[in-house]
């Protein structure tokens, strides 16, 4: 799986920093706007948590993030590295936002909650592609091109195409 790593690289994606490290410094995230993935290294199976770090969904009337854990492993595609595929405006900005919502805080943006039911969560490694085209195209694209090569799934987090 870290051959992933080398393919991204060369695709021109940076970063690649744990969730852990990044939550502790979001400076390093470039301002710009770009697509990001989570990836998940491990090969072996992830535990799923019946209750994530994820806060809740808007602060009026929240919504509970989490989901069963029967739903977490359907969603699961095994042996596969890339987790989640995200975009925004400004990566900084995005990114900062998801990982205080993965501390528990609250949260405007619905999408990659199921990250945060993975128990390794914070072992996650994090990269992103800076671009001036839009990003919802690039990532609209990405997610087709992993759905292509996953028998129509999209990956874990990933809830909408």
């Amino acid at each position: 799986m870290n051959d992933v790593i080398q393919i991204l690289k060369k695709d021109g994606f940076e970063g690649f920093i744990s969730v852990e490290n990044l939550m502790k410094n979001h400076k390093i995230i470039p301002a710009y706007s770009g697509v990001y993935l989570f990836l998940r290294l491990n090969d072996s199976e992830p535990e799923f948590l019946e209750r994530g770090t994820g806060g809740f969904f808007k602060r009026k009337t929240p919504k509970n993030p989490n989901v069963s854990v029967a739903e977490l492993r359907d969603n699961w595609i095994s042996n596969e590295a890339i987790v989640y595929i995200g975009k925004g405006k400004s990566l900084k900005t995005r990114l900062s936002s998801y990982l205080r919502f993965g501390e528990g805080e609250f949260a405007t943006h619905w999408g990659g909650r199921y990250i945060w039911q993975l128990k390794d969560s914070r072992e996650l490694i994090v990269c992103w592609k800076t671009m001036n085209e839009d990003p919802r195209v690039v990532e609209e694209k990405m997610i087709a091109k992993f759905k292509e090569e996953h028998g129509g799934r999209r990956p874990f987090a990933n809830l909408i195409d």
